[in-house]
């Protein structure tokens, strides 16, 4: 429904107006106007002020309606570029031929742009470059003698941040649309379900420009493709969904629902994700054990029993790009007081005998890999076995850094990668998996560069440009969805990120863990991307990274900001500034950077986590 976008004289001024009519028309010679052209004239634009959401409208990528700012009423517009996308929101609207129109709203942010194609005569747009606070854009246009319909667009400039619109309006005569709304869509059907996400597809409608997903009868999403995925689900929850199809004459009747009951929480032995016997709330820590710093080197048996999975840190290649990995232990003259390798292996089975998982880690900061040839995966393939068979281990972790992914200038599907080196990995990956068995551990730890950068930019971008190893781990961690046992992000050293509510969080908070591990679990738009959503992890898949003291790492955060983060994130309490779309108890734990790190700051990373989750250790 069109909102009213005059603001209501007051009643003394109505009858002011009243009284200077009714004296104006008694006066010889003056007549109302009746012109059939004026009397015409009106605002066509359908919610134009955004009141209904994004009816009427269809926004590519990240486009919603937000509460504030807002110039009038109680919605406005907000969209977001990215690398790839300008964030365009569009209207189509019948019009008449040979007829003059005024368009006209009101925007904030950068680069804004306001604008009418296929108006049969000169296309029109007007743009702010900068707009602190609500600056009003008006541009005309008249149509050519064959026109009956124009689209309406605004849209931001790429890569830039968020913009703002509200009160758009476009005054003219209005046109018959000549059509009727589409038919209902029909083989609503739903495809991969998890604790937090329902995948949903259909057939394609003649006529239909958009379509509407809802979800319990309220409107969820707005798609231009005949597929989606809708997020933010609880788990063990049966939900309905239907959808409708939209066209410039209005929305179809609803299709017929479809139901579906999200997955549990449940992980643990013999589940997907490579299923294991960790316990429901993980402590996980690296080891430096082919080399010491500052901390100093930490002997694997005095590795307090509070560390439920241990990564050896680090396995590396011979050359970049051999594929040939070694596990060299940490030389006598740089570690005095290493153990020899018996008593390192005599260590190794008795974490495992405590019920506790030792993984070799491949790649860090200084381990650059890249699987280019075949060649070069076989023989990751066998020398990780040979490591993993040398001392017994568990299974493996990926923490590849730096240049060792990237993806092709025409690699732009994360669901069907192309580039070699991501192949290859994969390939590599489910491999080891096949060949160690359901028990196999396999954990990642890439930095939010690979992976939540992804929302914004991935690859090079449409136009090119753009930094290759943006969103380059999502290939491989979503191939790897059902293998992998952990994911625990590198929540530091790390640039501001934007999360799912279209802001940059930056690090040295709880705000910071709680918004990048929301997108893990919430899934998102892949470059903004509405129709290619990376799909949410279970929460026992996903464990936070942060650095264990400030000397670890930038982005430290205090205990009381790591307890905030994980009452958020698990109980949806003491939350800060971001809201989540989901509350996760099963979500697995936490990751730091390093053992050796926290033993020199007397363990206070492991003391809050052992008293948070009541472990008493």
């Amino acid at each position: 429904m069109d909102r009213d976008r005059q603001r209501p004289a007051r009643p003394g001024k109505r009858r002011l107006l009243a009284a200077l009519t009714a004296t104006l028309l008694a006066l010889p010679g003056v007549t109302a106007l009746t012109s059939p052209a004026r009397a015409a004239d009106a605002d066509i634009l359908r919610n134009g002020g955004f009141e209904a959401g994004l009816d009427g409208w269809t926004c590519s990528g990240s486009g919603t309606t937000v509460k504030t700012p807002v110039r009038s009423g109680s919605s406005a517009l907000q969209a977001t570029p990215t690398g790839s996308d300008n964030a365009q929101c569009t209207q189509t609207v019948p019009v008449q031929p040979n007829s003059q129109y005024t368009l006209s709203g009101y925007v904030r942010g950068s680069y804004v742009y306001l604008g009418a194609s296929g108006t049969g005569t000169t296309d029109v747009s007007t743009w702010t470059p900068s707009a602190s606070d609500w600056q009003q854009l008006t541009t005309t246009f008249r149509t050519g003698a064959n026109t009956t319909r124009v689209t309406i667009y605004t849209h931001g400039w790429y890569g830039t941040g968020a913009y703002h619109a509200d009160d758009l309006s476009l005054v003219g005569p209005g046109g018959s649309t000549g059509e009727q709304p589409p038919a209902a869509p029909t083989g609503l059907k739903t495809g991969t379900i998890t604790s937090t996400s329902v995948a949903l597809s259909w057939t394609p409608v003649t006529g239909a420009t958009s379509y509407t997903v809802y979800r319990d009868g309220t409107k969820a999403q707005t798609v231009t493709g005949t597929s989606t995925t809708v997020t933010g689900l609880s788990s063990s929850t049966t939900y309905g969904f239907q959808v409708a199809a939209v066209n410039a004459a209005g929305e179809s009747a609803k299709s017929a629902t479809v139901t579906a009951k999200t997955a549990g929480d449940a992980g643990g032995p013999g589940g997907p994700g490579g299923g294991t016997d960790l316990p429901a709330h993980a402590l996980v820590g690296y080891l430096h054990a082919s080399f010491a710093n500052g901390a100093g080197y930490t002997r694997l048996a005095d590795v307090p029993d509070s560390w439920d999975v241990i990564d050896l840190a680090f396995g590396e290649p011979t050359s970049v790009t051999s594929g040939d990995i070694r596990f060299n232990r940490c030389p006598v003259t740089e570690c005095p007081n290493i153990e020899s390798d018996a008593e390192f292996k005599a260590a190794i089975k008795a974490k495992q005998a405590a019920g506790k998982k030792v993984l070799i880690s491949i790649g860090g900061q200084n381990g650059q890999v890249q699987l280019t040839t075949t060649a070069a995966r076989d023989t990751f393939v066998s020398s990780v076995s040979k490591i993993i068979d040398t001392y017994g281990l568990d299974g493996l972790d990926i923490d590849f850094e730096g240049h060792s992914l990237s993806l092709n200038a025409n690699d732009t599907d994360f669901r069907n990668p192309t580039t070699p080196v991501v192949v290859n990995l994969i390939s590599a990956l489910k491999t080891l998996k096949a060949k160690y068995g359901a028990k196999f551990v396999l954990t990642m730890a890439p930095e939010t560069f690979f992976v939540q950068m992804g929302y914004q930019y991935y690859g090079t971008g449409r136009w090119g440009g753009q930094d290759p190893r943006c969103g380059a781990y999502l290939p491989v961690i979503h191939a790897l969805r059902d293998d992998l046992t952990l994911l625990h992000v590198q929540d530091y050293n790390s640039g501001p990120i934007m999360g799912l509510d279209n802001q940059y969080h930056s690090m040295g908070g709880a705000d910071f863990h709680i918004a990048m591990t929301d997108m893990l679990l919430t899934g998102f738009p892949v470059a903004g991307d509405a129709t290619n959503v990376f799909p949410p992890l279970r929460p026992d898949q996903v464990a936070i990274g942060m650095p264990a003291s400030t000397n670890a790492g930038n982005g430290h955060v205090s205990p009381s900001e790591v307890t905030k983060a994980l009452d958020c994130l698990t109980k949806k309490t003491n939350c800060g500034s971001y809201t989540t779309h989901g509350t996760w108890p099963a979500l697995r734990g936490l990751m730091t950077w390093s053992i050796n790190w926290d033993r020199f700051g007397s363990w206070q990373f492991q003391r809050n986590f052992d008293a948070y989750f009541g472990r008493g250790r």
